[in-house]
């Protein structure tokens, strides 16, 4: 068990160290072993119901982003029917989600197209709003919003990168118990909504029970995407030691920036070195590149492409208050944003190999009655010893709600 603040006992912190496992399905009355499926530390998530229906899982995505995790996790839910929805809001929301209003948001727009085509090409089973409920599990991003429709399943959340800082919209939305939006990402896991909140490290174990998150239900699992970034060193974008400049959202989303200044700032710390400007995907790239052709000539100017494939080719990068100053931290790169170095360091997601989709689907089988787990005791003759005291859950039989 992990201590949180105030050494008190919270969820399990999961081991970076992969070890292989054996997967097993049953065939024609006997099991068999399918070979090291999965490089994760203890899961079994080869494993399949063999009698009546599957238990079904849905995954709500969101920005692009949420969604590439979304999927990951569902990779390793093998004894789930997994179906996918974009982000959905109910009630009074709802007229305004479709009026458009909030097209800036995960709630409309750009937001849901990217993930409707991201799915699509991936064959997924889709279920819009989860209409198709009602669901054993159900795993998300965001408890910003929580609609009632999936509040009658185990609800995992899973954090998806940095959080917003704790401005004066936290603290009304704190005092004055306002809805959890107006505060944006920085009141996540406020709602309480889950069963277990899946967070990128000890140190966002922390800053989650220091805002009242119940220490408990943390699981430091690392999250996906940020978990491998050694990784994007191999990429074929073509361009090396430059300084790169990733714009932020901060005015679709109705806040303040000094665009002109965050230009500058960027050109002064290139101070000769080439100079590249990535803009955020939610972003208008077209007054974004005539701002840089303005005040910023001699850069080059990308709206697509794989953001941290150019952090990894980078010397520097230049941010405001973005997840991807974690990818350029991991990977030892010269950063300049509005987050303290010391902040940087404690908060960096786990670096693990890229197992922490697996981690993460292990903690939802364990709100199964954990009893894979217990199943499994190092070996494949241990495994099948301990089969028959699998919950029923998981071999055909829905439980009551």
């Amino acid at each position: 068990m992990g201590k949180g603040s105030g050494g008190r006992d919270c969820g399990p912190v999961l081991g970076q160290a992969p070890s292989k496992i054996v997967a097993w399905r049953e065939t024609r009355g006997r099991l068999r072993p399918l070979g090291a499926r999965f490089e994760v530390p203890f899961g079994l998530f080869g494993l399949k119901r063999c009698q009546g229906e599957d238990m079904r899982a849905l995954f709500v995505c969101g920005s692009l982003n949420q969604t590439r995790m979304m999927y990951q996790i569902s990779q390793h839910l093998t004894p789930f029917d997994t179906y996918f929805t974009p982000f959905f809001c109910d009630g009074p929301g709802r007229l305004v989600q479709r009026s458009g209003a909030l097209d800036f948001t995960v709630l409309g727009g750009r937001f849901i197209r990217q993930t409707m085509q991201y799915l699509t090409e991936r064959g997924v089973a889709l279920d819009r709003e989860g209409r198709g409920g009602p669901y054993d599990l159900v795993v998300t991003c965001s408890d910003l919003i929580v609609p009632r429709r999936i509040r009658g399943a185990k609800l995992v959340l899973v954090q998806e990168g940095m959080t917003d800082p704790e401005n004066l919209a936290y603290r009304l939305v704190k005092t004055l118990r306002l809805p959890r939006w107006i505060a944006h990402t920085s009141t996540t896991g406020l709602s309480d909504a889950y069963a277990i909140f899946c967070v990128a490290s000890e140190g966002y174990r922390d800053l989650f029970v220091g805002k009242g998150v119940r220490c408990e239900k943390i699981r430091v699992t690392g999250i996906p995407n940020f978990d491998h970034c050694e990784s994007y060193l191999e990429n074929d974008f073509p361009h090396r030691d430059y300084v790169l400049a990733a714009t932020s959202d901060m005015r679709e989303t109705y806040k303040y920036e000094n665009r002109r200044k965050f230009i500058d700032k960027a050109r002064r710390i290139a101070d000769g070195r080439p100079l590249i400007f990535k803009f955020h995907p939610n972003e208008d790239p077209q007054r974004a590149t005539r701002e840089v052709e303005r005040y910023a000539p001699e850069a080059l100017c990308f709206s697509d492409g794989n953001t941290d494939h150019m952090i990894a080719n980078c010397e520097a990068l230049v941010a405001r208050y973005s997840s991807v100053v974690y990818v350029a931290a991991a990977l030892g790169k010269e950063i300049h944003c509005d987050l303290p170095e010391d902040a940087i360091k404690r908060l960096l997601p786990i670096q693990n190999g890229g197992t922490s989709a697996a981690n993460i689907a292990r903690e939802c089988l364990l709100l199964f009655d954990g009893g894979l787990e217990a199943a499994w005791r190092g070996s494949a003759e241990d495994f099948a010893n301990n089969l028959p005291r699998l919950p029923s859950r998981l071999w055909g039989r829905k439980a009551a709600r």
